[in-house]
């Protein structure tokens, strides 16, 4: 009689929930690394590697850090002056790309459809603190158009008014948003953005 095969026992992982074995091309393997390490080292010998050498250059930088002149026999460090310790939190986005800090700035576009018609594109405010919805309130009062607040093409909202008032805007936010200064307004005419003023 043939002997009876046992079925083959998976080690999965605890972050990503994959075969151990495919970790390497899972959605975030960096944050994979520390668990590999520890429970699968067999798996991937260039990590145990990789994080020996971590370990003993964070151990050496710690030597180092500690100086004769940086305390007492108690070993602890002194505080560091400006709190240039903490490390500024960086926010990824998928793919591993940094996120860009996105400036104060008030961007006013025109556009043309069915030749005639235009459509004046107010984008940044919300980054002043103004809600949306109440400056397009203001603006449909203010120039007897149509006003609303839209998701734009980078699902952000945006206020649309109806007509081409896009030099008229500019006086009009700065008067009434006094927070929203005139230089960080700035128009796109042609594919560029131009300062307004």
């Amino acid at each position: 009689m043939a002997e009876k095969l046992e079925p083959a026992k998976v080690l999965y992982c605890g972050v990503c929930s994959l075969p151990a074995e495919y970790c390497e091309f899972g959605p975030d393997f960096a944050r994979c690394k520390p668990w590999l390490v520890e429970n699968a080292p067999d798996l991937y010998p260039d990590l145990l590697k990789e994080a020996n050498e971590k370990a003993a250059s964070n151990v050496s930088d710690k030597l180092q850090s500690v100086g004769i002149s940086s305390g007492g026999a108690d070993g602890a460090q002194p505080s560091q002056p400006g709190g240039t310790s903490k490390k500024e939190e960086v926010k990824r986005l998928p793919g591993g790309k940094l996120k860009k800090k996105e400036r104060l700035e008030v961007i006013i576009e025109k556009v043309v459809r069915n030749k005639r018609k235009c459509i004046t594109i107010v984008k940044g405010l919300e980054l002043f603190g103004i809600k949306l919805s109440d400056a397009s309130k203001k603006l449909g009062k203010k120039f007897a158009t149509g006003a609303s607040v839209v998701k734009g093409p980078t699902e952000k909202e945006q206020i649309d008014v109806q007509g081409d008032i896009i030099y008229d805007i500019v006086e009009f936010i700065t008067d009434t948003w006094p927070d929203v200064p005139e230089r960080s307004i700035f128009f796109i005419e042609d594919g560029k953005k131009v300062q307004a003023g």
